[in-house]
């Protein structure tokens, strides 16, 4: 079966188009509704063109700094004991819309971001089978998908693949996947069509689509999308250093009302929104109704789930004076860390977790 023929791909009639060829598709978080994402309204992330891949065909090659190398079929690796993680993917560059000044990317506005529950073979069975060497130290991950650049990127290499790496730790863990069904159902060529790596508590870029080699390197990654894509500035002893991105910042957004909503004046409104973190659990949310004076907690919904968004509400009695107002939502996590109300410009365009502003009408 093709899994990716043309002639069944699928369509995405209810996500904003933010850009086509290649085609980057955003959920509108505004009709936030559900825990789980359907597949049809989870964001699509794409930096070249979505390959052509024949499940038949596929094959995955593990090689690098392991003693026994070896590759393996689709049937094979569904063969496999499988795990099932529910987990959130957010873009990187979410957000990038509230950016000032404007940052060069995808505007993204909030909906690069959803949650589904990812079944496939955890990465680490993968590896054992391969069995390590001493000597590693980190694991490539390289997509199918490939392309070159041009301006506002120049001096960029020609054509090459997407690949992002891992730290050894971080891909030994069982909840990394290589997975080949989201909500249940066998990946949309657009979502990864026959496999792709879901890596929980990270940004997006780390889980690469398309996945065609899992490469064991003795020594850091110091690919484009490592290194000069979704990289941020350190400063160590006052010198800036390029580092990947890696784990998902806390962040709380809002849903409901939407940027520029027009709502009642003298009424209860419901302020409603999802938070989430990296590597932890979000113990708090915060609610302005006055452009950040006063802050009052939100009720958080529902229970907690690793990797995963937690709903949560307030309730808003409007203002009688009509007018605009800006709304604000800010989460801490059991690590006691909390959003910056300001942006670090060391971020560049990416990893965007300070609160955002949501102003609207009053009538």
């Amino acid at each position: 079966m093709r899994l990716s023929d043309k002639n069944i791909a699928r369509s995405f009639p209810a996500l904003i188009t933010r850009q086509t060829a290649p085609d980057n598709l955003e959920f509108p978080f505004p009709s936030l509704d559900s825990f789980l994402t359907p597949n049809e309204q989870f964001f699509v992330r794409t930096h070249f063109e979505v390959p052509d891949l024949d499940a038949s065909r596929w094959r995955l090659k593990v090689e690098g700094a392991v003693a026994r190398p070896f590759d393996l079929g689709y049937q094979e690796l569904v063969r496999m004991p499988a795990r099932t993680t529910t987990a959130l993917l957010e873009c990187s560059g979410n957000s990038r819309v509230f950016l000032k000044p404007t940052e060069l990317g995808i505007r993204w506005e909030q909906g690069a971001v959803g949650t589904a529950h990812w079944t496939g073979v955890p990465l680490v069975d993968i590896l054992d089978r391969a069995l390590l060497k001493p000597e590693a130290i980190e694991v490539i991950l390289e997509g199918s998908d490939k392309g070159g650049f041009h301006p506002p990127h120049p001096k960029t290499p020609g054509v090459i693949s997407y690949a992002r790496s891992l730290p050894l730790d971080k891909a030994k863990q069982s909840d990394v996947l290589v997975a080949y069904q989201m909500n249940g159902e066998e990946l949309s060529a657009e979502h990864g069509c026959p496999v792709r790596a879901v890596v929980p508590g990270w940004y997006g870029m780390a889980s690469v689509k398309w996945l065609k080699r899992i490469l064991v390197v003795d020594r850091p990654f110091r690919g484009f999308f490592q290194t000069f894509e979704y990289s941020t500035w350190l400063r160590q002893g006052g010198l800036p250093d390029l580092v990947p991105v890696t784990e998902i910042e806390v962040k709380a957004q809002i849903a409901r009302p939407a940027l520029n909503e027009v709502v009642p004046a003298d009424a209860n409104y419901r302020v409603f929104g999802a938070a989430w973190t990296g590597n932890g659990e979000v113990t708090t949310v915060e609610v302005s109704t006055d452009g950040g004076e006063n802050w009052t907690r939100a009720t958080l919904l529902d229970h907690s789930v690793r990797y995963a968004w937690r709903f949560w509400e307030h309730c808003w009695h409007t203002p009688a004076k009509a007018g605009r107002y800006t709304i604000l939502a800010r989460a801490t996590d059991d690590q006691a860390r909390t959003q910056p109300m300001e942006r670090d410009e060391d971020r560049r365009d990416a990893v965007i977790n300070h609160v955002q502003r949501i102003v609207v009408l009053v009538r």
